[in-house]
């Protein structure tokens, strides 16, 4: 792997990103949007609030943080207005990220590492189910993470007993409309006949801890049989 290379491809997406071209035609893009508008005139240029989706998506800022920066922001360049978190957030969501769905790097195969999480979706007591014999219920997170950026490439919402090899299949799916998989790294829940059987189909090399009570007539172990699979071990998520 050219470490380097990946370096520079990460930096060069972020000046693609983190562009501040859209300061020289301000004052010109507003006239062009205001045109034959009816009601309140834009303030805030359509490449400005392009410019402010992607610093709330980097910094994982909440829309009331975005207004605070939009305010300091107008500090340093008065030509830029601060906005309020509600119109903010209502021109952002309207924004057409298409234009920027070829900013990922698509072109070069990857491996993928797969798991799960569960989240609680409320904070009730043991109460319920001492009292009704009702198990408290959570989702599931199942997502999928390019090894080497750590990016993710695909997730999937479920109820607790939705098993992680069965929505394995829709992971691979979503992931592969991004990115050429070559290699999927998971834990013993993915040790399934199934998911050994659509890898192989597809060219996919697994890297998938086996369980202690994996049964030896899987795919796995055929193949294994007649070409041993080297132990290996996904790069550190950490």
């Amino acid at each position: 792997m050219d470490w380097k290379a990946v370096d520079e491809r990460l930096i060069r997406r972020g000046e693609l990103l983190l562009n501040l071209e859209f300061l020289d035609g301000y004052e010109d893009e507003l006239k062009t949007m205001n045109g034959g508008k009816v009601g309140r005139p834009y303030a805030l240029a359509e490449g400005y609030m392009e410019f402010l989706s992607i610093v709330r998506y980097l910094l994982v800022m909440p829309y009331r943080q975005l207004e605070g920066f939009t305010r300091a922001l107008n500090r340093l360049v008065p030509r830029l207005p601060s906005a309020d978190y509600s119109g903010l957030r209502k021109r952002i969501l309207r924004l057409d990220p298409s234009p920027y769905e070829d900013s990922r790097d698509s072109n070069e195969p990857i491996a993928m590492s797969v798991d799960s999480t569960g989240v609680r979706v409320h904070k009730a007591s043991g109460w319920v189910e001492r009292e009704h014999g009702k198990k408290k219920r959570y989702i599931k997170v199942h997502f999928a993470v390019n090894v080497e950026t750590k990016e993710l490439v695909a997730m999937e919402i479920t109820m607790d007993d939705a098993h992680d090899f069965k929505v394995f299949p829709k992971l691979l799916e979503e992931a592969e409309k991004h990115e050429k998989i070559v290699k999927v790294y998971g834990d013993g829940a993915y040790d399934n006949s199934d998911v050994y059987e659509l890898l192989d189909s597809k060219g996919i090399e697994a890297a998938i801890k086996p369980r202690k009570n994996s049964r030896l007539d899987t795919i796995r172990s055929k193949r294994e049989k007649r070409e041993p699979l080297q132990a290996s071990r996904p790069p550190s998520m950490g």
